[in-house]
C-alpha cells in the first residue's frame, strides 16, 4: 500500500502545473486493474471452504478491506484535481472497482465498490443509492446484487422530537439513513426479449430494486455485507427458494 501513499503524497504535494494530469490519469485505472490479483487472493483464500484457523481469515479480510479504503481514497483524491471521472454515464468513468472474487460449490461472487454514492439507476434519482455490486454466477445465471441505502423518514417519538428541537438542525434529523442488500430486477430492455435490437437501442438498461436484507442505520463493511449476501445465497441453495424479500423489508 506504500504505492497508493506516494500516488496521493506526489499528487497532494506537486504542483498543479508540474502535473502531467493525462499520463497521471492514464496511471491511476492501470494501478487499480493491477491491485485485482491481491484482492482475489484475498478474498478467495480467507472464503475458502479449506479449515483455516479464524485469526488468518480475519486478518486476511482487514487487510482486503485496508486496500479497499486506501484505493477510494486515492481515486477521490484524484477526482478532487479534475484527475478522474466518477460519473458512471460517461465512458471514461472510474466510478467503482475490483474488490475480489470467491466461489462455492454452486456459485462464483464478484465484488466491486464504488469510490462513492452512487444513484441506483444511473440516469434517473430514485433516492436510492449503491454502494457495492456483486455478481453472481449461478446455474448458468447472472444475477446482480446490490449494498444501497436510502434517506427514510424517522419514526417519531417524543424522545427523538425532543432532540430536534434542542439541536436546532433545521428538520435535518428527520430522516436516517437506512441500508439494504437488494437484486438488480431488469426492467428495460425485457429481459425475455429475444430481439437484440431492444438492447442495442437502449442506452441505458433500467431496473427495479428488490430489497431481501434490511441491515438498519450502519453501514457494513465490505467483508460483513459479503458474509451476509453469502448467508442468503447459501440459504436459498438449502432451501430451493428464489429471492424473496424478508419479511423486514416489506
Amino acid at each position: 500500500m506504500s504505492k497508493i501513499d506516494d500516488f496521493i503524497s506526489h499528487l497532494v504535494s506537486g504542483s498543479q502545473e508540474d502535473l502531467d494530469k493525462e499520463s497521471f490519469a492514464a496511471l491511476v485505472p492501470t494501478f487499480l486493474y493491477s491491485c485485482q490479483p491481491y484482492f482475489t487472493y484475498l478474498e478467495s483464500t480467507a472464503r475458502s471452504s479449506a479449515p483455516q484457523p479464524s485469526y488468518i481469515r480475519s486478518g486476511l479480510l482487514d487487510f482486503s478491506q485496508q486496500l479497499c479504503d486506501r484505493l477510494e481514497q486515492l481515486v477521490l483524491t484524484c477526482a478532487s484535481y479534475n484527475l478522474l471521472c466518477l460519473d458512471e454515464t460517461k465512458p471514461d468513468s472510474v466510478s467503482h472497482f475490483y474488490i475480489g472474487q470467491c466461489h462455492t460449490s454452486r456459485l462464483k461472487l464478484t465484488m466491486f465498490w464504488y469510490c462513492k454514492p452512487m444513484p441506483f439507476q444511473a440516469r434517473a434519482n430514485t433516492g436510492l443509492y449503491k454502494r457495492m455490486r456483486w455478481n453472481v454466477e449461478r446455474l448458468g445465471d447472472d444475477e446482480h446484487y446490490f449494498l444501497c441505502y436510502e434517506d427514510v423518514p424517522k419514526v417519531q417519538t417524543e424522545d427523538n422530537i425532543d432532540r430536534q428541537d434542542g439541536d436546532g438542525d433545521g428538520g435535518h434529523g428527520n430522516v436516517e439513513r437506512m441500508w439494504s442488500i437488494g437484486l438488480w430486477v431488469q426492467v428495460n430492455p425485457d429481459p425475455d426479449t429475444e430481439d437484440i435490437y431492444d438492447w442495442i437501442l437502449c442506452e441505458v438498461p433500467e431496473a427495479k430494486y428488490m430489497k431481501l436484507l434490511c441491515l438498519g442505520s450502519e453501514e457494513p463493511s465490505t467483508c460483513i455485507a459479503t458474509d451476509l449476501l453469502l448467508g442468503l445465497l447459501l440459504s436459498q441453495e438449502t432451501t430451493g427458494k428464489d429471492g424473496s424479500a424478508s419479511p423486514d423489508c416489506t
